[in-house]
């Protein structure tokens, strides 16, 4: 078999390679290409050599006992484990990285049939053992990483939406802060305006906690509705005409038409035109103005919030919705607002966008399919 293999070892490299180009979602490089299953094969032919030298010790250190070393591996094992960490590295699934030594199997195989080459039952039976390590040990490998790379997304998963809870929180207790000093240094009544942004800050905290606490028991609820547009915009006005005054800079409303409404998570897309607002009266200049638009175009509600930063820095769009991506010197935050409002906006069939205006600021657009009030 040594001899077969060596003489023929372009031949079934070849043979594996069309195996691989023909199986379904493979996109194999040539670097796996070469330095998989022909490395593989070269040590094979080496195994088979050691053994016919009656050099067992040689044998055994280049491809392993049978039954394999958990606790060291052999020369083969060592190819094959990076072998299975690079096809991981691919995107192959575990059922892959096994054809992969299949191939080179059924490729011997067929040719030894087609040449009459007949093999020694001990040949065989070295055949197998390299296979069989080498698949283990490539198999573990590839397990192994996944599983690090499956625990790892699981603990970023779990950071952001974490992150996200806290945000949110924190956003809705300053809501909340500013109408009870507002309350205080004006003397008004709890009834008025500013007392039912206080109000409506403890009551979105409190359903923010709820949410978490059914997320954790049962998953999130089902929690779309129809509701006026005018009088959601009105909401938003009323709690972020407070940062505005704490900010030092004007707030301008357009005028929504009554009949015009949109769909969704109503708490959440109100969290997500707050966190656009608030982000514009932190970036926008002292003494100017951020002003909401809203207006109809075609299907859609467009829900725009136009800022004076002075304009992005060159590249800055692309990143500007990545979570914990924060865009100043300023850390008090966590760079998740704007990822949050995607997040949300994107739930309910809409977009979020951000234009640059260079040498004047930016506008973020919020895109959300129409509706009509009856």
């Amino acid at each position: 078999m040594r001899n077969f293999l060596a003489n023929n070892r372009e031949d079934l490299i070849s043979r594996c390679k069309t195996k691989v180009a023909q199986r379904p979602r493979r996109a194999a490089t040539e670097h796996q290409l070469a330095n998989g299953i022909p490395l593989f094969l070269e040590q094979l032919i080496r195994t088979l050599a050691a053994e016919e030298d009656d050099k067992l010790a040689d044998s055994i250190r280049i491809s392993g006992p049978s039954g394999g070393d958990s606790l060291s591996l052999s020369e083969m094992g060592v190819s094959a484990t990076a072998h299975g960490k690079e096809l991981l590295k691919l995107g192959y699934t575990v059922d892959q990285v096994v054809h992969d030594y299949g191939d080179l199997c059924q490729a011997i195989t067929d040719l030894a049939f087609e040449r009459d080459a007949p093999f020694a039952v001990g040949e065989f039976r070295t055949l197998n053992r390299c296979l069989d390590n080498a698949i283990a040990d490539a198999v573990t490998e590839f397990s192994s990483q996944r599983d690090t790379q499956i625990a790892r997304q699981q603990t970023r998963d779990a950071t952001e939406r974490f992150g996200f809870f806290v945000h949110e929180l924190r956003n809705g207790l300053g809501t909340a802060t500013l109408a009870i000093h507002a309350l205080e240094l004006g003397n008004m009544p709890v009834g008025g305006a500013t007392g039912a942004v206080l109000k409506r800050s403890l009551a979105a905290m409190g359903a923010l906690i709820s949410r978490a606490v059914a997320e954790v028991r049962n998953g999130l609820p089902e929690q779309r509705q129809t509701f006026s547009l005018a009088a959601f915009i009105k909401e938003a006005e009323t709690a972020a005409q407070l940062i505005a005054s704490a900010a030092g800079c004007a707030f301008e409303v357009s005028r929504v038409d009554h009949l015009l409404a949109i769909r969704g998570n109503r708490e959440l897309l109100l969290a997500a035109l707050a966190n656009i607002l608030q982000n514009a009266f932190k970036f926008t200049h002292p003494h100017t103005a951020i002003a909401l638009k809203v207006h109809a175009l075609g299907e859609h509600v467009l829900i725009e919030v136009e800022d004076h930063c002075g304009g992005l820095p060159t590249g800055s769009a692309a990143t500007m919705f990545a979570p914990f991506n924060q865009h100043s010197h300023d850390r008090s935050g966590l760079g998740l607002g704007l990822s949050i409002a995607r997040q949300s906006v994107e739930a309910d069939l809409g977009a979020l966008t951000v234009r640059d205006v260079p040498g004047i600021g930016c506008v973020f657009t919020i895109c959300l399919p129409r509706h009509t009030l009856p």
